[in-house]
């Protein structure tokens, strides 16, 4: 499955980087084209010389090479790949892509990456246990890359326990899994809606709410990774992303937002409506700034467009809408009722009574309920992890 795939393979300073060399020369066998990129720690345990004889590349180690001081774009590196990993990934480079640190190629070339990252970390028992490398490591994984456990064994203190790097037939066994692995949405059309819709008071005003789009971002991602064709219509968010398989329309209004949804309902196979859609908009919006007078204002309200139950009612026997419902109270009868009244195949269930759930959050705790009232519970998790549930399910509803 590597054959002409194109890997970056990142060492940074740990004594498994001897093991780079082996991982290095597996991956020329299997027929990948691997480029490396070494921390300057690196160096101190195995030479660029070897892994360049063994990749058949330049290593690259600094952002300049050769007499006339050539530039080692990172950017073109990072947009080379099919696929990058940092093996071993020592405490310290974990330490700084889990804080955005840029202080060498090889995190230079992460930061550009937009291809999957994979992350295979190398140390001691006790500081592969710290408060502080867990944490890191749960921040990657939040980024989306993904870590490759290391193992049991006999360390380089002479200890034994978990922290040894996986061996290079793991590392490449991985790598073959993620390229060889079907993607189960290929063909798909998936309509997301994501984030606040912004309800104009006056051309400063407005009413909204504190959803960030992060869920439907997220859910975005991992339906274009697996080969669906993704249209995201966006309120109004800080986010952005980047997928050749994910077309992203940026609305402010839920009118906007109902628009661009109906555009491509009727083509769409698998409809997601993540987003907090405002409930009510001001029936009237001002054409100038509202000055303030007197000790109170009223604002009279409409009830706005109910975007999934309007699509809902045309929904076709192949299609698949799934809604989503925070709540604060009677949560899951509230969450049946909405299934029925807006013909969802199924609801992805929130409370705002679960401590790191709800906006705002990077976390988010959710239940999944059919229409058969089938209730799948899942453990506070990373909103990157509750969008691969979330699209699990819903392969696994096509596969029914």
């Amino acid at each position: 499955m590597l054959k002409g795939k194109k890997i970056i393979v990142g060492v940074t300073g740990s004594i498994a980087a001897y093991k780079a060399a082996i991982f290095v020369r597996l991956l020329v066998k299997e027929g990948a084209e691997v480029k490396v990129v070494m921390t300057n720690s690196a160096k101190d345990f195995i030479t660029p010389l070897t892994l360049s004889t063994l990749s058949k590349n330049p290593v690259y180690s600094s952002f300049t090479s050769g007499s006339q001081g050539e530039w080692n774009n990172h950017v073109e590196l990072g947009l080379w790949a099919d696929a990058m990993i940092i093996a071993p990934a020592s405490a310290n480079t974990i330490g700084k892509i889990a804080n955005g640190l840029c202080d060498n190629l090889l995190l230079a070339t992460y930061l550009s990456a937009r291809c999957p990252v994979f992350v295979a970390p190398a140390m001691d028992l006790d500081m592969y246990q710290h408060p502080s490398v867990l944490d890191n490591l749960k921040k990657l994984k939040n980024f989306g890359n993904q870590v490759i456990d290391a193992t049991h064994g006999e360390l380089a203190s002479g200890l034994v326990g978990t922290g040894r790097m996986a061996e290079p037939e793991d590392l490449v066994s991985q790598l073959n899994q993620f390229f060889g692995s079907k993607k189960k949405l290929s063909g798909k059309k998936v309509l997301i809606t994501a984030g606040p819709t912004y309800e104009a008071i006056d051309p400063v005003r407005f009413i909204g709410n504190y959803s960030t789009g992060k869920m439907g971002y997220a859910l975005a991602e991992k339906a274009a990774n697996q080969g669906a064709e993704v249209t995201l219509v966006s309120g109004p968010t800080h986010l952005t992303i980047e997928h050749p398989n994910i077309k992203l329309v940026r609305v402010k209004s839920g009118k906007e937002m109902f628009a661009a949804a109906e555009a491509v309902y009727t083509a769409t196979d698998i409809a997601i409506f993540s987003a907090a859609v405002a409930d009510y908009a001001p029936s009237k919006i001002a054409d100038q700034k509202i000055k303030k007078a007197g000790d109170s204002m009223e604002v009279r309200l409409e009830k706005t467009i109910d975007i999934a139950k309007t699509l809902g009612a045309k929904k076709q026997p192949n299609q698949l809408n799934i809604g989503f419902a925070l709540e604060t109270e009677n949560e899951v009868s509230h969450a049946q009722g909405k299934i029925k009244s807006k013909n969802f195949d199924l609801i992805v269930l929130n409370s705002l009574n679960n401590a790191g759930a709800g906006f705002g959050h990077d976390t988010n705790k959710i239940s999944i309920i059919d229409k058969a009232n089938n209730i799948q519970d899942f453990e506070l998790k990373s909103k990157q992890e509750v969008a691969e549930d979330i699209i699990n399910a819903i392969i696994a509803k096509l596969e029914a």
